[in-house]
């Protein structure tokens, strides 16, 4: 860390003790912002273990999809987003008007919505999915057919371990999309006592290639549990940082360099220290629509 950063990561910290703020951080945020944070995870589980804090303010570096779970989830709470330009492009692939409406061509079947999406997606959604829970939540439905969005890849990746029909929709995670079997098998040549660990958001000729599945924090806890000492990581670069941290007497390697998401490094320090100064990047939720969201997501955790 340069001398600079160093000094911002401090004031940050004294900062946000005074104004009583809890900072956020996701895996896939780059390192400076990973290590002035007080929570990095998951998008769900950053906002649910916020909101059992006594916070009067969340600073959430993430995209703007994540800011506004933690909206849904923390209504009593002042959410601040320190770059609001930090977007999600699978999120953008599906609109609430649009999901509605293939909803009714299916004949109202459930609806299960990614967590990686906007509140007004989850508003007319009947509930909520991450990663990790996605074939619990699937397989907790009496109904035979859902329709799944937005990432496709999630949806196959569920519809392999259910016996239920799944509507795709046809959205996807860009990176997570593009990672390809040569670029594995590459990876795989070149660390040859390593575990593959894969994001299912990925492909699922990827997906064969696999030691393992899992979400961001689950492949922390695997690696945790497991007795190999090396691992391929099948996601964005970011975790790197994250899983090195959680358990330095083992080896990571990306499974690919070119996996970086552009919207998870929009973040900076100095944009956390101004949004903390100034509490500028709020993000609220409209009520009506919050309600609505927290019901799918309530509806998720009440099953898993």
């Amino acid at each position: 860390m340069t001398t600079k950063n160093s000094t911002l990561h401090q004031k940050i910290r004294e900062l946000a003790k005074a104004k009583k703020a809890i900072i956020l951080a996701h895996n896939y945020q780059s390192a400076p912002i990973q290590d002035v944070a007080d929570l990095c995870g998951d998008s769900l589980e950053m906002s649910i273990k916020a909101a059992a804090t006594d916070a009067d303010i969340i600073i959430c570096c993430g995209v703007r999809f994540m800011a506004e779970t933690a909206a849904i989830l923390c209504p009593d709470k002042i959410v601040l987003m320190p770059n609001p330009e930090a977007g999600c492009p699978m999120a953008d692939m599906v609109t609430p008007e649009a999901l509605v409406r293939r909803k009714g061509d299916l004949g109202g079947i459930p609806v299960i919505t990614y967590v990686n999406s906007s509140a007004a997606v989850k508003a007319v959604s009947d509930i909520c999915c991450t990663s990790a829970n996605v074939i619990k939540v699937v397989n907790a439905l009496k109904e035979k057919e859902v329709l799944m969005t937005p990432d496709r890849n999630l949806a196959r990746y569920a519809a392999a371990n259910t016996d239920k029909k799944i509507h795709l929709w046809d959205g996807y995670c860009p990176f997570h999309n593009d990672l390809s079997i040569e670029a594995v098998k590459a990876s795989k040549a070149a660390h040859p006592k390593a575990l593959f660990v894969v994001h299912p958001e990925c492909r699922p000729d990827v997906l064969e290639l696999a030691d393992s599945i899992q979400s961001t924090s689950g492949m922390i806890r695997f690696a945790g549990e497991s007795s190999a000492d090396q691992f391929i990581l099948g996601t964005e670069t970011g975790l790197i940082h994250a899983i090195s941290k959680a358990l330095p007497e083992k080896k990571f390697f990306p499974v690919s360099d070119q996996l970086v998401c552009p919207d998870m490094k929009k973040t900076q320090l100095q944009d956390i220290w101004n949004c903390l100064e100034n509490l500028s990047g709020r993000v609220v939720v409209e009520e009506a629509i919050r309600i609505k969201a927290m019901n799918a997501v309530k509806t998720m955790i009440n099953i898993t």
